[in-house]
């Protein structure tokens, strides 16, 4: 989305699992230190979190103070996915969202992911692309577009699209245009979060009106 004006640098932190304990157990200041120290020595500006599972499994709050904690040991700012969605989806006033989670979520991510929501005060439609491949890497572009325009419907007023590993975010203009809905995708609002910690003002297109709204994100930048 920004590959001509951002670097990245990339920091995997391993897990047992994909369950929720797997992922409460890596969520922790402890678990992620190292991974943070060394996007620290490499002069990162800002750190994304990229795990909105994560974020689902400790809920919003322990998210919120895990993202203090480890601002404070990298001494940049830290965005996650689920807390950039929650802020992009209450700057355009959203009050209801589909969440639309990949196959090869496990099915508490569904309850999870409902409730992270709601706790933020927005309700929550929860849909699992069953209609896709299981396989990541086997997903196509018009397979997303084809399956959330079928099943998004005018009870909500924005689609989130969880999970950063989806890779859905070449998806978001074209949804827009069909759902007529705002669209979110895991990867474009790390990418949107990422511009507003750092005051970075960028030209984003051909990703969805967030980047054109009045709204302001583990690897480094």
């Amino acid at each position: 989305m920004a590959s001509e004006a951002v670097d990245v640098v990339v920091a995997r932190v391993s897990r047992g699992g994909d369950s929720a304990a797997d992922l409460r157990a890596v969520a922790t200041p402890s678990a992620l230190r190292p991974a943070v120290a060394s996007l620290r020595e490499a002069s990162v500006d800002v750190i994304a979190y990229a795990s909105t599972t994560s974020g689902y499994a400790i809920g919003p709050a322990a998210e919120a103070d895990l993202v203090r904690t480890l601002q404070h040991l990298a001494g940049v700012p830290v965005v996650t996915s689920g807390l950039a969605a929650t802020r992009a989806l209450k700057s355009f006033g959203v009050r209801r969202v589909a969440l639309v989670h990949p196959p090869w979520f496990e099915a508490e991510m569904g309850e999870l992911g409902a409730s992270y929501f709601r706790d933020q005060g927005i309700d929550v439609d929860t849909l699992m692309a069953t209609s896709i491949p299981k396989d990541p890497d086997q997903v196509r572009p018009e397979q997303v577009i084809d399956y959330i325009s079928d099943a998004v419907d005018a009870s909500t007023e924005a689609v989130f699209i969880a999970g950063t590993g989806f890779r859905a975010a070449a998806t978001v203009e074209e949804l827009e245009r069909r759902t007529g809905q705002l669209v979110l995708e895991a990867n474009q609002v790390l990418l949107w979060s990422i511009l507003a910690a750092t005051g970075t003002k960028l030209q984003i297109n051909g990703y969805g009106s967030l980047f054109r709204g009045s709204g302001p994100v583990v690897a480094g930048f």
